[in-house]
């Protein structure tokens, strides 16, 4: 909550890089001074980093412990050195739901532009390597409820919602949480008509 006057100095955006060797694309925040201009961008991660825990030195470089880049809550950063396997995640002894983070998050408005245009909001499924997927079958997907950031580790791994066969949930608990903002835009999926072709003749 402390970082809130950040966005009062930095612009935001998002950035995607693609790794040359064949590992896929990640997004990453992306912050510049807005008095300095675009030249002045950093790594989100890096400016929380630097601003609450220190500098960073050489050879040294912050990561997101759950693997989810636009995550950048101070308990999923670490400093490990370049090169060096990421450290294992720890449990806190908070449980999630009760974590700043998490209240915090829950308190914010449903996004506006699926409220407004919900029908015709455009979903796009992007490869490793940022490419647009037309067909969903090698893809993980995140929890859909904005708190939780799991994603899934094996594909199909998340549950769907029953009446669009959109919406995808890492639980029972995350699906009904989230229910009161996605019942507004949840639309029953039709099963395509399957009728009788009169016989060739």
């Amino acid at each position: 909550m402390i970082d809130i006057c950040l966005v009062q100095q930095y612009a935001f955006e998002a950035r995607v890089e693609i790794d040359r060797d064949g590992n896929g694309a990640a997004i990453y925040a992306w912050a510049y001074d807005i008095t300095r201009g675009r030249t002045s961008g950093q790594y989100v991660h890096n400016l929380l980093w630097e601003k609450h825990r220190g500098g960073i030195a050489s050879g040294w470089k912050v990561v997101h412990l759950n693997n989810v880049t636009v995550d950048n809550r101070l308990e999923n950063l670490a400093l490990v050195p370049v090169g060096a396997k990421r450290p294992a995640t720890t449990q806190t002894a908070t449980p999630r739901d009760q974590s700043l983070y998490w209240v915090a998050i829950q308190q914010l408005p449903a996004d506006p532009v699926e409220e407004q245009y919900g029908d015709f909001v455009v979903t796009r499924y992007f490869n490793a390597n940022g490419e647009v997927v037309e067909e969903e079958e090698d893809c993980y997907y995140e929890c859909r409820y904005p708190p939780c950031t799991n994603i899934e580790k094996e594909l199909r791994e998340f549950s769907i919602c029953g009446r669009c066969q959109e919406a995808r949930y890492c639980g029972t608990y995350c699906q009904q949480k989230d229910w009161p903002v996605h019942k507004k835009l949840c639309r029953e999926k039709r099963r395509p008509c399957l009728t009788e072709r009169p016989p060739e003749r």
